[in-house]
């Protein structure tokens, strides 16, 4: 509990007032394809991502271009995203940046790094009540990632190098 007050302390400080837009798709100015994709999720959006039961493995990682630890991860799931995609895999980047900062900060960013997985952006303010339903385990921190299949799920509050992401891909198959 401690631990989600900081994060919420954390994020406050960052936004000086709340994002009242609701929740929509963004169209960036220029389609490509690492910003085809972009959309706002809440809760169930999210819960749907997180709950595919089909053939595929699929990693899920929740970062924020704000988080150092994140950004530095990113491109472990890039090259895990390139070499695992013609193999069942999927790589989604869960973004916690504020929806006000997503034509600002997070398409920029995504298009200066050359992002290919597929990225959504967490919409729903009350993290109180989703970070503990993603995993119990989860203070909240960030870079997190759940790694699923329909036969197994992992959750890790860390960060990676592509050798451990690939290991951990090589232990849930």
């Amino acid at each position: 509990m401690k631990k989600l007050l900081l994060l919420f302390f954390a994020i406050a400080i960052t936004a000086c007032k709340p994002d009242p837009k609701p929740l929509k798709k963004v169209a960036p100015e220029k389609k490509t394809e690492a910003t085809t994709n972009i959309e706002i999720i809440d809760y169930k959006g999210l819960e749907t991502i997180l709950s595919k039961n089909d053939d595929k493995t699929y990693v899920i990682n929740f970062w924020a271009t704000w988080c150092k630890p994140c950004v530095e991860e990113l491109p472990a799931f890039e090259k895990l995203h390139e070499n695992y995609k013609d193999k069942n895999v999927e790589v989604i980047l869960v973004s916690l940046d504020f929806t006000s900062h997503i034509e600002t900060r997070l398409l920029p960013f995504i298009k200066e790094h050359n992002l290919k997985p597929k990225v959504v952006v967490m919409g729903d303010p009350d993290q109180n009540t989703w970070i503990p339903k993603v995993s119990t385990e989860w203070s909240g921190a960030i870079p997190a990632t759940v790694i699923y299949n329909k036969n197994n799920r992992k959750f890790y509050e860390q960060s990676f190098t592509y050798e451990l992401l690939e290991n951990e891909i090589t232990k849930i198959n």
